[in-house]
């Protein structure tokens, strides 16, 4: 299998514009990249506090968005006759309630997102996917615009794991997994055949660096290789926060002391693929899609 056959892109017609909300990270710039590439140049809202600055997003047609006016994205997207709508990157902070001005947009969403909020982050995607959906616009994931962003099963560089490291592969994959189900993270680093750092709201760079600091002083020392291993939740919203690997992913991996890193096949996605290869060969990490349980060895 090829790196596009793991996707199934979206039919786009010449009248259909396409809105990518930016979060932060690679995602939403490989999205708006590739969309313009396509020939469907990109509407960007950009999310004030969140979207890098000097990439290309911010030389695209636009707006800037504040995550407190976030009741006004519906508003926006049909004023700018938005047809398709991609939530690409991350939201590092919710929402100062003391800084939101009501209005008739925020008293017709409220309700939900107050009860999606009491679920979790991925009951609070749920609602929005749902709220903008319910108005006519056509909320796509990023792998569905973009398909070879799509992880795919197998080695994706020159070095495949160690016999040793599929029991970590394994542990790995579990421990996501079950934090997954209760929608606390997407990845988990195992070593020695079991998991011994979980991800939470801080994400996976301060996961890995977390990592790295309990090799520096000592408390795995003498454990070699282990893995990070990342996983969609088992009951994900796909078109929203799929879980991500990049270039920045390896380099912690290596900085951590890592062997490779195994993410899911299918339900993920690796930015800047080109790069991730190059970058994990020359450190000397292997990079694997994931398929069934992660049990092919």
């Amino acid at each position: 299998m090829t790196k596009a056959e793991g996707g199934k892109r979206i039919n786009l017609s010449a009248t259909d514009r396409i809105a990518v909300v930016a979060g932060s990270g690679r995602l939403p710039v490989n999205v708006a990249d590739s969309l313009a590439e396509a020939g469907h140049k990109p509407f960007i809202v950009l999310i004030d506090g969140e979207t890098d600055p000097g990439t290309s997003l911010w030389s695209y047609a636009g707006e800037r968005l504040a995550i407190e006016q976030f009741a006004s994205l519906v508003p926006l997207l049909k004023r700018h006759g938005i047809t398709h709508c991609v939530l690409a990157g991350g939201i590092s902070r919710r929402p100062v309630w003391r800084a939101i001005r009501p209005s008739i947009a925020l008293l017709r969403v409220l309700p939900r997102a107050l009860s999606a909020l009491a679920r979790g982050d991925d009951g609070l995607l749920r609602i929005l996917v749902t709220t903008i959906e319910d108005n006519g616009i056509k909320v796509a994931g990023a792998h569905q615009v973009v398909p070879e962003l799509l992880a795919v099963a197998g080695s994706m560089g020159a070095l495949a794991p160690q016999q040793s490291d599929w029991a970590d592969l394994r542990a790995g994959q579990e421990a996501a997994r079950t934090i997954g189900a209760l929608d606390i993270g997407q990845a988990a680093v195992a070593i020695g055949g079991r998991a011994i750092a979980l991800e939470g709201i801080e994400g996976t760079d301060l996961l890995l660096e977390r990592v790295r600091e309990l090799r520096d002083n000592g408390r795995i020392a003498g454990r070699k290789r282990g893995v990070l291993v990342k996983c969609a939740k088992p009951n994900q919203e796909l078109r929203a926060d799929l879980p991500t690997i990049g270039p920045a992913t390896v380099d912690a991996a290596h900085a951590a002391g890592l062997a490779g890193i195994g993410i899911e096949a299918g339900r993920s996605l690796v930015l800047d693929y080109g790069e991730v290869v190059e970058r994990a060969d020359r450190l000397g990490l292997f990079v694997i899609g994931l398929s069934g349980e992660g049990n092919e060895r």
